[in-house]
């Protein structure tokens, strides 16, 4: 572990040394494009910002620091990897002059966006935990950001008093779009939000266009779950009444528990799709256009340590499946091409196996054909009272304060 009396000491870990070489590998990844927000990266202090971990880690490009847990280990808050607060503030496009609202405080991407606004522009940072936003001012106020706003609420609320905002970046995962955000933001603004749509999150930015919200970028991302009137848990279904097999939905559980119960004792169905990707080839459209597709999209997990084999996943983490009466099936992969390639197949349980895994082999085969050289799905969110005869999209996907909308471009 290194130090940063050790890191003075030796060069090559300095945290000038290191920062450097976080750059760089931001923009090797991908991840990194906008010199404004490259500058940024350069001239904040990251280690300053995170006390809790040592240098190494500060800057590892892909690694968050957890700055506070729970009782029971579960991260509570941290502060992002930098991969994630680059291309987060890439798709906010905040420029000098701006008024830019930060909901999840860690202090250090608030003294980013001060950076990305300049002398001219306005930073609130907000976060409904005092422990998290007196950690946050305490930093920036250490390191001349004093000028940023610290705020301790809800998120559901916003800053009205500092309202409109250019740009609404939210560093915390929300299963919901806050009527506040949309009220607060200003006409054209961004509103950038790593948003769960049926238990996938991903990081889309938003551009107001009156009363509705349309996607402009969409990435994957993974964030700790927000806290406050928006929080949402996702509804567990234990396959056998253990926690052997969970299939967890983002909106209502689908199918009769013990239903699926009586699935796990039939003969297990197996189709391959002759779909094959590359060991290191993102297949994240796949995901959602799945969950798009099946409407009783769920992700499977199975522990390791109750695990009988009566499903054989190739992730026991996280496996894209679905329910469909009594029966449930998910996706796993084999290796090929003498272990060089993967090839999806799907699994499945249940009085309707067979007829099943055709169904989401072929949605898979389907993604191949038509979606995959796309550029991925289009969001839009509508006020929860829209009519259905208004919504035009393929999937509509209704949440508590609004209703999302999700459509395929050809590609």
């Amino acid at each position: 572990m290194t130090n940063t009396a050790e890191a003075a000491i030796n060069p090559e870990t300095s945290p000038e040394r290191l920062r450097e070489q976080m750059i760089t590998e931001l923009e090797q990844s991908g991840d990194l494009t906008s010199p404004l927000v490259k500058a940024a990266l350069r001239k904040v202090p990251r280690h300053e910002f995170t006390p809790e971990a040592p240098l190494e880690k500060a800057y590892a490009a892909f690694d968050a620091v957890v700055t506070k847990v729970s009782d029971h280990g579960v991260a509570m808050s941290s502060v992002s990897a930098p991969q994630i607060q680059a291309f987060m503030l890439e798709q906010a496009a905040i420029g000098p002059g701006m008024n830019v609202l930060e909901i999840g405080s860690g202090g250090y991407n608030a003294a980013l966006i001060a950076e990305l606004v300049g002398d001219d522009g306005q930073v609130t940072t907000m976060d409904i935990d005092p422990d998290v936003t007196e950690r946050a001012g305490r930093l920036l106020n250490q390191h001349g950001y004093g000028a940023a706003r610290v705020v301790t609420g809800d998120a559901a609320v916003g800053v009205p008093e500092r309202a409109p905002f250019d740009a609404i970046v939210v560093t915390a995962g929300a299963w919901d779009i806050a009527p506040a955000w949309l009220d607060q933001l200003a006409e054209g603004g961004r509103l950038v939000v790593p948003l769960r749509v049926r238990g996938l999150t991903r990081s889309i930015a938003f551009v107001r266009h009156g009363d509705r919200l349309e996607s402009e970028s969409v990435r994957v991302c993974g964030f700790v779950p927000m806290q406050g009137t928006d929080e949402h848990h996702t509804q567990v279904l234990l396959v056998t009444g253990t926690e052997e097999i969970a299939l967890k939905f983002d909106d209502e559980v689908m199918g009769d528990p013990g239903d699926l119960n009586n699935a796990v004792r039939t003969p297990r169905s197996e189709t391959w799709t002759g779909v094959t990707m590359g060991m290191r080839e993102p297949f994240d459209s796949l995901q959602m256009w799945l969950a798009t597709q099946l409407d009783g999209f769920c992700i499977m997990t199975v522990r390791e340590d109750l695990d009988t084999g009566l499903v054989a996943p190739a992730n026991k983490w996280f496996s894209m499946a679905a329910v469909d009466r009594g029966s449930f099936g998910y996706v796993t992969w084999r290796r090929i091409d003498a272990g060089s390639r993967l090839e999806f197949g799907v699994h499945a349980l249940g009085p309707q196996a067979t007829e099943l895994a055709e169904t989401i082999a072929g949605h898979i085969r389907e993604w191949d054909r038509a979606q995959r050289a796309g550029t991925g799905p289009v969001f839009a969110v509508h006020p929860v009272g829209t009519p259905d005869d208004q919504l035009t999209r393929e999937r509509v996907v209704n949440k508590r304060n609004s209703r999302i909308t999700i459509s395929w471009p050809a590609p």
